[in-house]
C-alpha cells in the first residue's frame, strides 16, 4: 500500500517562490522532491536538511528536449512520480508595441511549451499507474489581463486553455489537473534582477508607467504567503471534490470574480445579437462534451 512518505513530487523551478514552498511542504511531510532550477547550487540548503529525498536536476524549463531525461531520471532515482508541478517561470512588463518576437516567444516557452513538455514525459507513467496530479502553475493573469502584462498573460492563458482540455483528457485515466491562479506572493518574481521588462517607448507613458512602478514596487511587499499558499495546494490537491481552477490569494479571489461578472454581463448584454448570427430554425449543435 502506498504511504505518504513514498509520494514523489516532480516540481520544476523548486528552488524559489512558490516551487520552493511546495517542495518544502513535501519534504517536511517526508515526502520526495525532484526538483528542478537553472544551478543546483540554489539547492545546497535544501540538500543539507534532506539528504536524498531531495534529487536536485539542473534544466531550463525552455529545453523542451530535456523534458524527458528530468522524468526518466526522477522514475530511475523513486521509481514513481506522484505529482508534476509546473511551476518554473517569470513575469515581464511591456505594453504590445515594445515587446519583441523574442520576448513573447519566451513567455510562451516558459509558461506553455516547457510544461507541455513536462506532461508528455510524465503522462506515460502516470497512466500506467491509473494515478496522479499535474498541477499547473498559473496566475490571476491567466484569466484576465491589463496593460503592460500582456505578454506574460499570453503563456498564462495558453497554459489555461491547454490544461483545460488536457484535464477532460486525462481524467478516465485517475489523473487530476489543478490549474493554481495566484495573485501576489512574496517571492522573487517582482525582484528587478527576475521580472523582465521591455525598453519603454515614452509615448505609453500614460498607459502603463503606473503599471511599471507598481510591478516593481511590489518586491518585498506582497501580501501573499507562500508557505500558506503550498499548505492550501496541497490540501485541495486531497480533496476529493477539487476543483479545475483554484485563485490563491485574496486578490486573485477578488479579481477573478470581478471578471468573470463583468464577462458574463457581457454575454448576457448581447446575447440577441449573438445568437442572432445563426441561420433561422437550424436545430442546436450537438457535440461530444
Amino acid at each position: 500500500m502506498t504511504t505518504i512518505s513514498s509520494k514523489t513530487w516532480l516540481i520544476t523551478g523548486a528552488s524559489s517562490g512558490l516551487g520552493l514552498a511546495l517542495a518544502e511542504n513535501a519534504l517536511r511531510a517526508g515526502e520526495r522532491v525532484v526538483g528542478t532550477a537553472r544551478r543546483t547550487s540554489r539547492f545546497d540548503a535544501l540538500r543539507a536538511r534532506y539528504g536524498d529525498r531531495l534529487l536536485a536536476v539542473e534544466h531550463d524549463v525552455r529545453d523542451t528536449a530535456g523534458a524527458a531525461a528530468v522524468a526518466r531520471r526522477a522514475l530511475d532515482v523513486f521509481g514513481r512520480v506522484d505529482v508534476l508541478v509546473n511551476n518554473a517561470g517569470a513575469g515581464q512588463v511591456g505594453a504590445a508595441e515594445e515587446i519583441s518576437d523574442g520576448q513573447l516567444r519566451d513567455m510562451l516557452e516558459q509558461h506553455l511549451f516547457g510544461p507541455a513538455a513536462y506532461v508528455r514525459a510524465v503522462l506515460p507513467h502516470m497512466r500506467e499507474r491509473g494515478s496522479g496530479a499535474i498541477v499547473q502553475m498559473s496566475s490571476q493573469g491567466g484569466r484576465m489581463s491589463f496593460p503592460a502584462v500582456g505578454s506574460y498573460s499570453a503563456g498564462k492563458f495558453a497554459l489555461e486553455g491547454w490544461s483545460e482540455a488536457l484535464a477532460g483528457e486525462v481524467a478516465p485515466f485517475g489523473i487530476r489537473v489543478l490549474i493554481v491562479e495566484p495573485s501576489r506572493f512574496r517571492t522573487e518574481f517582482n525582484a528587478p534582477e527576475v521580472l523582465g521588462t521591455a525598453a519603454q517607448d515614452p509615448i505609453y507613458d500614460a498607459v502603463t508607467g503606473a503599471v511599471r512602478s507598481n510591478m516593481a514596487e511590489a518586491d518585498g511587499i506582497q501580501e501573499g504567503d507562500p508557505e500558506r499558499a503550498a499548505a492550501v495546494i496541497r490540501d485541495v490537491l486531497d480533496a476529493f471534490d477539487a476543483p479545475l481552477r483554484l485563485p490563491l490569494g485574496a486578490e486573485a479571489v477578488r479579481n477573478l470574480r470581478r471578471a468573470y461578472a463583468s464577462a458574463l454581463d457581457d454575454v448576457e448584454k448581447w446575447a440577441r445579437a449573438s445568437e442572432s448570427a445563426d441561420f433561422p430554425g437550424v436545430p442546436p449543435a450537438v457535440r461530444a462534451f
